[in-house]
């Protein structure tokens, strides 16, 4: 069995996807996610220039061989663009294998760990009182999680802030947006928020909230702190993690859980926070980290710390991946939560897939391989539209993280 040939498909039902799609010489296909949110054609040059080149021909049993050929043998490791061509190939050839074996990913990743797999959605609003009916709105659609957001006053379009009933693109302009922040107004206002809704809601549904690496290390802490009282499921991306020593300053301050890992390439991104016992959830997924093969890895090596998945699952993934990252979720034994940000009517027909919500949870379908095709003709009508992600600057024009 050989790959005959590898091809990439761009589409923007709504937003751009990066779709890898490899073809066998015995007729059977598998497709992978390589999306970059706001640089996808960087990663389909590398894929088109230097990595289906050097599949054609292999066998695509080989997963592991092969995910080590184009990480080792690339010498240049790492990175959003490399991982994501690796992971695009590694979920196209687990999808083969899988439809070869005449069974779901999951059976072949060891099978179920649990019956459905937790997920939360986003409710956000310009103040606090929308935000509270946003987040009632999530328990009248059956959610046990809930991440809320909220504007804040004096902040020119606070992260986090929706312009839809269940989904946002930030990526929504040909040149960058620019938002605003203010560190101090946030601190004295988020925990507001969250007090409304325990107020409101008691303590039945799980709370989350996302820092988006706007906060120092001690001012991360001192969220930390003053949401403490209102038990989140947990507080992500506090403070930006290059450092990854960062963590230890807030771990010290407070015992409110903390998230990271959304932008995270490797197990080295991670090996430290996880190895110190500096987080509890570890938010990497199937596209940054290079496919399947990679993420178990991270998931192994989190689950020696009692450190749980958390997976990203915003709508700057495509179906593909989260079809993929429902399987890896129902196997992992160290499950802890998944991210569900709906995409639009347009995206979910471009890409038919199996898996369904239900009670607060997803389960993925039975159907062999991930579970998510594409549909090409469909995706040829919604061609490639430039989008990048806004920009955050402080009062006095300073870039700051968005």
């Amino acid at each position: 069995m050989k790959i005959e040939r590898a091809r990439v498909i761009v589409t923007c039902p709504g937003r751009n996807f990066v779709t890898l799609k490899i073809e066998t010489d015995q007729g059977v296909y598998g497709i992978g996610d390589a999306t970059l949110n706001g640089r996808e054609l960087a990663v389909v040059s590398y894929l088109e220039e230097h990595v289906i080149p050097c599949l054609i021909g292999s066998d695509p049993r080989r997963i592991e061989d092969i995910w080590q050929f184009l990480y080792r043998g690339a010498y240049w490791r790492r990175g959003p663009v490399t991982m994501r061509a690796i992971a695009a190939v590694d979920v196209a050839l687990w999808d083969i294998k899988a439809k070869m074996a005449g069974m779901p990913l999951y059976q072949l990743l060891g099978g179920r760990s649990r019956d459905g797999v937790m997920v939360y959605g986003h409710a956000s609003g310009e103040d606090i009182e929308a935000t509270v009916d946003a987040v009632g709105h999530y328990i009248d659609m059956g959610y046990k999680a809930i991440r809320a957001q909220t504007g804040v006053p004096g902040v020119k379009d606070a992260y986090g802030v929706g312009r839809g009933k269940l989904y946002y693109e930030p990526a929504d302009a040909a040149l960058p947006s620019v938002t605003g922040w203010d560190t101090s107004k946030a601190l004295n206002y988020v925990p507001k928020l969250f007090a409304k809704l325990r107020d409101t809601y008691g303590f039945d549904h799980h709370l989350l909230h996302d820092g988006h690496h706007r906060y120092t290390p001690i001012e991360a802490a001192t969220l930390g702190k003053r949401l403490e009282p209102f038990q989140l499921f947990w507080l992500e991306d506090c403070t930006p993690a290059e450092n990854q020593e960062a963590f230890r300053l807030v771990r010290q301050h407070t015992t409110t859980p903390l998230a990271v890992g959304e932008i995270f390439n490797t197990i080295w991104d991670a090996k430290d926070l996880i190895e110190n016992q500096l987080i509890d959830y570890i938010r990497a997924t199937i596209v940054g980290a290079g496919g399947v093969t990679h993420l178990r890895r991270i998931a192994d090596l989190a689950s020696l710390y009692q450190v749980r998945t958390g997976c990203h699952g915003a709508t700057d993934l495509s179906p593909v991946t989260m079809g993929t990252a429902l399987h890896f979720d129902t196997w992992v034994p160290n499950f802890g939560v998944q991210e569900y940000m709906r995409h639009s009517e347009e995206t979910d027909a471009v890409f038919p897939h199996d898996y369904h919500f239900a009670d607060g949870l997803l389960y993925c379908g039975e159907t062999p391989g991930h579970g998510v095709d594409i549909d090409e003709d469909l995706a040829a009508k919604y061609p490639y539209k430039r989008a990048y992600l806004p920009v955050a600057r402080l009062e006095d024009g300073t870039m700051w993280n968005w």
